[in-house]
């Protein structure tokens, strides 16, 4: 609207300027003249009155075309992403099942050769287990250290270090370190440091100074040193002064003397007397 009144009142200066310059130079106004400038000036309002009524009838349709104009492109942007969105999703999809798939017939593709193996192993431990027991032992120096699994028919003193699996069949010996479980038929361990578990058929003797980190099965056991595991022995315990224990033990007998610490539970489950039986005969 602003601007059909600016240009209004422009016409109506430029008619007027007109008719002061004729009155400034003693020329006669013509009325005949200013009548139709009059008319003309008339026509020129009606003419801008009705543009700028259309002109405002018009906004609101041109607004909502432009409105309807935004959400169709918002909607079609929208679609176009979802639709990417899916594509990828697919795409990913199929992506993780034919790895998936990879994997699986990788394995499927390995496992005659992990069962072969597994028998082939199962099968030496069997044939090394009926072997007879050499009169010989090994000695693992202070300054020698191995990194890998032991095996031997005899029996083994480990000074050093050993850092693997130690499996003979005569005694094991230990005043060194090991990380890795031990199997043998007795073990003796002084000033020593296990991490792993020890399984014997026979004794184990574990003396002060010594920390067995590992559970301990054997038929078996005098303890002086720190262990933090289960103990399962079929014979008796006997847990001297100097002894820690953090686990439960299971065994025939418990002989714990004064000054021992125990941190867990106490089962005589090997006994030769029950006492669910004992109680349950009672009633």
């Amino acid at each position: 609207m602003g601007f059909f009144q600016d240009l209004k009142e422009d016409l109506s200066q430029a008619v007027t300027e007109l008719m002061d310059e004729d009155a400034d130079k003693g020329q006669p106004v013509e009325t005949e003249n200013i009548e139709e400038s009059n008319m003309e000036e008339e026509t020129i309002e009606q003419d801008m009155e009705v543009a700028e009524m259309s002109f405002i009838e018009n906004l609101p349709e041109q607004a909502e075309d432009e409105e309807k104009t935004l959400k169709d492109v918002q909607s079609e942007t929208e679609h176009n992403l979802e639709a990417e969105i899916a594509d990828f999703l697919k795409a990913q999809e199929t992506l993780e099942t034919e790895e998936e798939t990879v994997e699986e017939e990788s394995y499927l593709d390995t496992l005659p050769v992990l069962n072969k193996q597994e028998k082939v192993d199962t099968k030496m431990a069997e044939e090394f287990k009926n072997e007879e027991v050499l009169d010989e032992t090994a000695i693992i120096t202070k300054g020698m250290e191995i990194k890998g699994n032991v095996r031997s028919r005899g029996s083994l003193d480990v000074i050093g270090s050993i850092e693997g699996d130690i499996d003979i069949l005569g005694k094991l010996n230990i005043t060194g370190e090991i990380r890795g479980n031990s199997k043998a038929s007795e073990v003796f361990a002084d000033a020593a440091k296990i991490v792993g578990e020890i399984n014997t058929d026979g004794a184990v003797k574990i003396g002060s100074s010594s920390v067995i980190i590992g559970n301990i099965t054997a038929s078996s056991a005098v303890i002086a040193g720190a262990v933090k595991g289960d103990i399962d022995v079929r014979g008796p315990v006997i847990l001297d002064t100097s002894a820690i224990v953090m686990g439960n033990i299971k065994s025939k007998s418990v002989q714990i003397n004064n000054g021992a610490v125990i941190e867990g539970l106490c089962s005589q489950s090997y006994a030769d007397v029950n006492p669910v039986n004992f109680f349950e005969d009672i009633k």
